[in-house]
């Protein structure tokens, strides 16, 4: 090799080190910043679980009213609407696999919001044989619960879902299939009376800060890789064998 075209070969390996180096980093520090706005939202969310119930009334009519309402804790009346109710599967909780059974709750305004109202075991051999859950639709019931933008979700596997069974739930479509005029957010209940049979252990509300947490040190690990290759590839190892060939 000319000596011209080893120097051409080695300065692209060191630009090319550069941009890798460069490149890496940045990532990094693109997932520490990411990390911040999520501490950030992680204590306003927090925050707001400490703050006084909201009532009915408070709650939203607008999707451009939830974010804001994200987490507070809400205290209303109304009646189960028993016929929709939903299960939603492979829910985790206390180690078992299961169901969260979701209930609209019809306000006193004719308007309804979906309730997270807790969770029940699956039959294990036969999915479909579904739990009994006492839902009283003939008096009026108070739930006390947490605002969440909708239903707790998991992968979505596509396809139109039917039945009381559902792997997700999208508040317009339980809208349209019940035939009520529903609020823009959901419920996850907190207090429920003790012979519903629903277990009520919520894991708290997080935002995800340590996955980023975890990305950033990969991208920054991953930077002092290519750093340190390059330092032993074009720097060190070259001078040891032009050291062992003098000697």
């Amino acid at each position: 090799m000319t000596l011209p075209r080893h120097r051409h070969q080695r300065w692209l390996i060191l630009l090319a080190t550069v941009v890798g180096v460069a490149g890496t980093a940045r990532l990094g520090v693109w997932q520490l910043d990411r990390a911040d706005r999520k501490i950030e939202r992680q204590a306003l969310l927090d925050a707001r679980r400490q703050l006084p119930e909201l009532t009915a009334a408070d709650l939203a009519r607008h999707p451009d009213e939830v974010d804001a309402q994200t987490q507070r804790r809400i205290r209303l009346q109304g009646r189960w609407v028993a016929r929709a109710t939903l299960f939603l599967d492979n829910r985790p909780m206390d180690g078992r696999v299961g169901f969260h059974v979701v209930t609209p709750l019809q306000l006193a305004d004719g308007t309804a919001v979906l309730v997270e109202r807790g969770w029940v075991p699956r039959h294990a051999l036969r999915r479909e044989d579904l739990p009994p859950v006492k839902t009283p639709d003939t008096e009026a019931v108070t739930v006390v619960a947490r605002i969440i933008p909708t239903p707790s979700r998991l992968f979505d596997f596509g396809g139109l879902e039917t039945g009381p069974i559902r792997q997700n739930l999208d508040i317009a479509a339980a809208a349209r299939e019940s035939g009520l005029s529903l609020r823009p957010v959901a419920l996850l209940q907190t207090e429920g009376p003790p012979d519903d049979g629903l277990l009520r252990h919520w894991s708290a509300p997080a935002v995800g800060v340590d996955k980023h947490h975890g990305y950033a040190v990969q991208w920054f690990a991953l930077s002092a890789l290519i750093a340190g290759l390059y330092v032993w590839y074009q720097l060190i190892r070259p001078r040891r064998q032009a050291a062992s060939h003098v000697a």
